[in-house]
């Protein structure tokens, strides 16, 4: 007779990076399709909320605008799914912390020298040529302009482009939120400034926080509060708080809009920014990473509503619905993460989407032991220099 398999209540680490990794890619490859538009303008497209996979918006996608020449939809995987995989890589190589300057040495060649297939091009090509201008800022700034890595993201445009892809650096500090937000910010100064690069900070701590064991969404938002400075921190108070009063998606979509509408400086029209938009400033915030928050506490952390109330928020669904599902996918492992999606995302985008996640797991794993060692080493120094004489 076969013993049934021992059951756990209690995610292991590696179930909680392939719950944030696979849950962050299936999030953005829901979003993509509705990327940029209003809850009313999804319904009105969709003929209701969208509630799983759905095909492009146009049909024409290759020369519609304003998205052409994309593929978003059918299960295609966004920039910021190739981005979070590119850091990963960059883990994988380095297998310690990183900095500004792993971004120099690393991601950047990785950007503009290895060809890759790109889901939403549907072609093999450098993955430079796939990401946003903020994200293109990157290689010229290190690769062509030589700025100082550390000081590099000064004077792009500020957005979520580096918050997107920080949920590795919130694995790799499983369970340390402060070390999580003070590595984020340490790296996307190669890339962003202002409250893009505290958005990347809270958000990498947001993941950490959620692999602690008995962590909920309540939790995870106390951790973000505790750290997030400025603008940043008001929105994620002003969202958080209208969060707690709704249990649905639907009922929520308008209501956090207005939370965070005085935050967000691109204004009510997505596609077209105010002129306020994408500039420094101590009192703004980026909208996605509140609202990802906030669809978090509505569905009590449950990975399927976080990721469909961000979805159907519209807007730049595809990055909030990302980090709503890096974010709830740590809280509960893999399982939570449904089969069919992840599978039809994998098949469609052509990528595996566990190997990231295993091989992130094994880098975590020495990291820690290496910091391990420093802070016995640390301890026995500090020990002799304080030692009775």
């Amino acid at each position: 007779m076969t013993t049934p398999p021992t059951l756990t209540s209690t995610p292991t680490l590696e179930d909680r990076i392939t719950g944030a990794l696979v849950g962050a890619a299936v999030g953005d490859a829901l979003g993509g399709p509705v990327e940029g538009w209003t809850p009313e303008q999804i319904v009105e497209r969709h003929g209701g909320r969208v509630h799983g996979i759905v095909g492009p918006w146009h049909e024409d996608w290759r020369t519609a605008r304003p998205i052409a020449p994309y593929h978003k939809g059918d299960g295609h995987v966004t920039d910021d799914t190739l981005m979070t995989h590119a850091l990963v890589r960059v883990y994988e190589a380095v297998r310690d912390h990183l900095d500004a300057y792993s971004v120099a040495e690393h991601l950047v060649p990785d950007l503009m020298t290895t060809p890759r297939w790109i889901p939403e091009l549907e072609a093999d090509a450098l993955p430079l040529q796939r990401v946003f201008l903020a994200e293109k800022w990157i290689v010229t700034r290190l690769h062509y302009a030589h700025v100082d890595p550390r000081e590099a993201g000064s004077g792009n445009i500020v957005n979520c482009g580096a918050a997107m892809y920080m949920a590795p650096v919130g694995l790799v500090n499983a369970g340390h939120p402060a070390g999580a937000y003070a590595e984020a910010l340490d790296v996307t100064g190669a890339h962003q400034s202002s409250y893009g690069r505290e958005a990347a900070g809270v958000f990498a701590a947001a993941v950490a926080a959620a692999c602690v064991p008995g962590a909920t969404a309540s939790s995870v938002v106390e951790t973000a509060l505790s750290l997030a400075k400025d603008g940043t921190r008001s929105a994620i108070e002003a969202v958080c708080e209208v969060a707690a009063r709704h249990r649905d998606f639907e009922s929520a979509l308008a209501p956090l809009r207005a939370a965070v509408a005085p935050y967000d400086s691109v204004g009510p029209d997505y596609r077209k920014p105010s002129l306020g938009a994408r500039r420094p400033s101590r009192l703004h915030a980026i909208e996605e990473l509140p609202v990802a928050l906030g669809m978090l506490l509505v569905a009590d952390g449950a990975y399927e509503a976080s990721v469909l109330g961000a979805v159907n928020y519209g807007r730049d669904c595809d990055s909030t619905a990302t980090m709503a599902g890096a974010i709830a996918g740590a809280l509960s492992g893999g399982a939570a993460i449904p089969a069919g999606w992840s599978k039809q995302v994998a098949e469609a985008s052509r990528l595996d989407l566990h190997a990231p996640a295993t091989a992130l797991a094994a880098v975590a794993r020495e990291v820690f032991a290496r910091d391990r060692d420093r802070r016995r080493a640390h301890e026995s120094a500090f020990t002799a220099l304080t030692a009775p004489r």
